[in-house]
């Protein structure tokens, strides 16, 4: 059964979700799934912005063909090239062999490399640059080159006779459409803001250079829809997500918050990070808690990038830092994380070093300090401490 949607005047929604697949890119837990958004323009001219999964192929076939009501399809536009939104490449000129491809410069080779037995196709590929046009009656898509907004050949498709940006994964979000497909119907603060933050830290947040380009372009477009690749489309308060966008390009803090992450092999960090949690708490401060052993990393990054304070807890484990809190440090090396300050809880039985070595990890990250006043435990956390988490405690507040 098709299942489209009108998203603007002749522009067709005709994705579909995947509730099925357990994590992005083999890496990332999605609990609630995850959307392969495509869409058609009907005109003089027929444009699809691009594909989808292979997962929801057979779907997106259907959708494109039910948006289409039995014409030929002219153009498919390409903005994106990762298999999750190119798989169908293929498939969809075997099913309209009139079809040209639109893509740019960049994404040429992309296509021959995926695609190998399409030669002719990408021969007579309408390869375009920054600010071409293409024309298909009322509509006219131009286009903005987005490179490493994530892969090298991103470019988005503004179409001026509705002001929808087809953003590519800009703007995209974890999570399945439940019917609604605009973010005004789906209480997106509270139910999507979560995803969408953890979207942009572990996907995109290491290009915050290259988005704060394109939202500079995109600041001088008269947009009033944006239609990314995954996630709901934005039909109003556009001002509110692209300063959500601003802030995580930037690596400003979302939050004049504290976030403490903690690992703990038997109880006894943990127990230190509780009470030093509730002593920040007792100063008025917004405070999370979370076990790195529990939650995914990819949710403890979000909260990186979410948070203004830091508090990292971690045991020594073989002279080292127990595993998730160093493999957490290394994921904000990779992505990029900036501007933070951080407070530690160390522990140690016999020779506590974590404290000393996640110090180090985070003299690697730009702009990051570390407070001086580190609480070490040896083993368990003594009444005699208190003094210790009281003025770790008042630098953490003081630090906001």
């Amino acid at each position: 059964m098709q299942n489209i949607q009108s998203i603007a005047d002749g522009i067709f929604y005709v994705g579909a979700s995947d509730r099925r697949l357990a994590k992005f890119e083999n890496l990332f837990p999605i609990p609630r799934g995850v959307s392969y958004n495509s869409y058609v323009i009907v005109d003089d001219k027929t444009a699809l912005m691009d594909t989808a999964d292979a997962s929801v192929g057979g779907q997106f076939l259907e959708n494109v063909a039910a948006a289409l009501a039995g014409r030929g399809l002219d153009y498919l536009v390409i903005d994106h090239m990762e298999p999750d939104h190119a798989a169908m490449v293929e498939a969809v000129l075997l099913r309209w062999p009139g079809a040209r491809l639109v893509c740019n410069a960049k994404t040429v080779p992309m296509l021959r490399m995926y695609f190998p037995g399409n030669d002719a196709a990408i021969a007579s590929a309408l390869v375009v640059k920054e600010g071409d046009s293409l024309s298909l009656g009322r509509h006219t898509l131009s286009f903005v080159m987005a490179p490493m907004v994530h892969w090298p050949e991103v470019m988005m498709s503004f179409e001026s006779a509705t002001g929808t940006l087809f953003s590519a994964d800009a703007f995209g979000t974890f999570g399945a459409l439940d019917g609604a497909i605009f973010a005004d119907e789906v209480a997106f603060p509270t139910r999507w803001l979560d995803d969408a933050r953890r979207y942009y830290a572990n996907i995109v947040g290491k290009y915050g250079v290259q988005v704060q380009g394109v939202l500079k372009k995109a600041a001088g477009l008269p947009i009033r829809t944006i239609a990314p690749l995954h996630g709901p489309i934005w039909r109003q308060d556009l001002e509110w997500f692209i300063g959500k966008y601003d802030l995580w390009s930037r690596c400003e803090p979302e939050e004049k918050a504290v976030t403490v992450l903690y690992g703990s092999m038997y109880g006894n960090t943990a127990s230190a990070a509780n009470a030093l949690a509730a002593r920040i708490a007792a100063q008025g401060v917004k405070v999370a808690v979370h076990d790195l052993s529990c939650v995914d990393n990819s949710e403890a990054v979000a909260e990186c990038w979410r948070a203004a304070v830091i508090v990292l807890a971690a045991p020594t484990y073989n002279g080292g830092i127990y595993l998730p809190a160093g493999e957490l440090l290394d994921d904000l090396k990779a992505l990029g994380l900036h501007d933070r300050v951080f407070a530690l809880v160390e522990n140690g039985s016999w020779a506590p070093m974590s404290g000393k070595l996640m110090a180090a990890k985070i003299g690697e990250l730009k702009n990051c300090t570390v407070l001086d006043q580190k609480v070490t435990v040896r083993g368990r956390l003594t009444a005699a401490q208190d003094a210790e988490l009281d003025a770790c405690a008042l630098a953490v507040a003081a630090a906001l």
